[in-house]
């Protein structure tokens, strides 16, 4: 076995394959392609007259792992030396055709799998956990049609905000493995270049594919005793499980342990420097509460945010819709930006426009994506679709427990149904928006460069508490001061922390106090 570690200051995310990677799917994928070929052999022996040779798990791996469903079929019925007319994927499954023989498996798939549910392999979902807590990114890419089915089955809704699965992947005409473009349209919604993204598979087809995308890094992970198979396809290591791959180093930080930003050590970072305030909303100006509706500023807070603006700069930048956050902290005078950045508003109350106006071609999208859950999830109890002008935000704070992977479940259909929007997430809640490398970290740049404070005098600041404020400590990492608000158990890209929104408010009226000293 080779020995195998990733590096989080090496690799930006990681992409799984979903079947025999993630969940122990792969054996009844197997299970259901023996049963309805050796169905579909023995009557074609009977009609013919050649004796009757049942598929066999060598068919298995060299055929059809791997591969889009039809593809597969097509691909062993050659090795027999049977053509079939390829059909049209509506066909029946007593069609024979291509197309009908695959919806033949795809029936006896569901069967087994609602039969017998789906179990996890528990040391991926630890990888991937790791993976997380030390800030890589992942996402899935699946040739199978009934990946978020899987998901759901498994218990694994929300393991993955970004997911290429094969619904998609006929929608957009994406090629099947070993063609990479599935893999690469994968690191491209997570964000991530292949040369800094590795690929963990289980198919000879996806090793082949990860290797011709020039991922840095294809794992190959050995199931189906074909060690050799998968090395000499591509594959930079082989492993028999996840829990042969460490994952060490990291720019993350664990907030229970993060210096004060209310510190003389802060104070001394900021020296004689201009600081340039930036903002989260909630979680931060104001505490985490049931219903977002009910997240209102104190007066007192506005008034510090007042008087901070009235000595430096001050911009808001939130998850929220734009003008939702405008009336909320009700000050006029600053930058705010909405919808995670994609929505950006001048102090005049202008929206920025520029070259964010291309942002509007997604709102048909938008629309129609946010009929489509409110639909789905119209029965759903305490679950709550906002919707924003750049985003759709489903929140499941008051779902109970037991509906949350209906939830997730719902979201992820949905996003695979409209290729032009990406599932993110946050504290209880999933958002759909416009598919662009583009979030609180990226909207943070562009307002800096815009504001003319990307200056070696100027210090931005971002204060915020969410997952999604993450992006926005990333990038002040080498030129700025990153302050999360909350101690919970978890890890961070900020230097410095704060207990809770109220201390976060002194912080504020203290950085006024000594910018308005300064200036006396």
């Amino acid at each position: 076995m080779d020995d195998v570690t990733i590096r989080a200051d090496e690799f930006d995310a990681v992409i799984f394959d979903l079947d025999g990677v993630i969940t122990k799917t792969a054996a009844v994928h197997e299970t259901a392609w023996a049963e309805m070929f050796d169905r579909y052999l023995r009557e074609r022996a009977e009609e013919t007259g050649p004796s009757f040779e049942p598929f066999t798990s060598v068919d298995y791996g060299e055929y059809v792992d791997g591969k889009p469903r039809y593809d597969g079929v097509q691909s062993f019925l050659r090795s027999r030396g049977i053509e079939l007319d390829w059909g049209d994927p509506s066909d029946p499954p007593e069609r024979e055709t291509v197309c009908g023989l695959g919806n033949r498996k795809n029936d006896e798939f569901t069967r087994i799998i609602t039969e017998r549910g789906v179990e996890p392999y528990e040391s991926s979902v630890r990888f991937i956990a790791e993976l997380h807590d030390r800030g890589v990114r992942t996402a899935l890419f699946s040739s199978s049609r009934n990946a978020n089915a899987v998901l759901g089955a498994a218990g694994l809704g929300d393991l993955f905000a970004v997911r290429v699965e094969g619904q998609l992947t006929a929608e957009l005409g994406l090629p099947g493995k070993p063609d990479p473009a599935v893999l690469i349209e994968a690191a491209r919604r997570i964000g991530a270049r292949p040369d800094r993204t590795a690929v963990v598979e289980d198919a000879i087809s996806g090793v082949e594919a990860g290797r011709r995308g020039e991922f840095a890094l294809v794992i190959g992970l050995d199931r189906l005793d074909q060690a050799d198979a998968l090395a000499a396809s591509g594959a930079d290591v082989v492993v028999p499980d996840l829990a042969d791959v460490m994952v060490t180093g990291s720019h993350l930080r664990d907030a229970a342990t993060l210096p004060s930003a209310r510190s003389d050590e802060l104070w001394s970072a900021l020296g004689d420097l201009r600081p340039a305030v930036f903002l989260d909303y909630d979680g931060t100006l104001t505490p985490i509460v049931e219903h977002p509706d009910l997240a209102v500023l104190s007066d007192e807070s506005r008034a510090t945010l007042e008087q901070l603006a009235a000595t430096t700069t001050v911009a808001v930048l939130s998850g929220r819709d734009a003008d939702d956050v405008i009336g909320k902290v009700g000050v006029p005078g600053l930058y705010y930006a909405g919808s995670h950045g994609f929505d950006i508003r001048t102090p005049s109350g202008d929206a920025a426009g520029g070259d964010l106006d291309r942002f509007d071609t997604f709102l048909p999208e938008l629309e129609a994506a946010e009929a489509e859950l409110r639909d789905a999830l119209a029965d759903v109890p305490g679950a709550n679709i906002e919707r924003k002008r750049f985003a759709i935000a489903v929140h499941y704070r008051q779902v109970p427990e037991e509906h949350h992977a209906a939830v997730a479940d719902a979201v992820g259909r949905t996003a695979s149904a409209y290729s032009s929007l990406r599932l993110a997430g946050g504290k209880m809640i999933f958002e759909l928006r416009p598919d662009v490398q583009w979030d609180k970290g990226t909207a943070l740049r562009w307002m800096l460069t815009e504001m003319h404070l990307d200056v070696p005098e100027v210090l931005p600041v971002y204060v915020g508490d969410d997952v999604t404020d993450e992006d926005a400590f990333r990038e002040l990492e080498h030129c700025g001061l990153g302050i999360v608000v909350g101690r919970e158990e978890r890890t961070t890209r900020a230097r410095y922390a704060l207990d809770d929104t109220e201390e976060a408010r002194l912080f504020l009226d203290e950085l006024r106090s000594r910018v308005a000293g300064r200036g006396a």
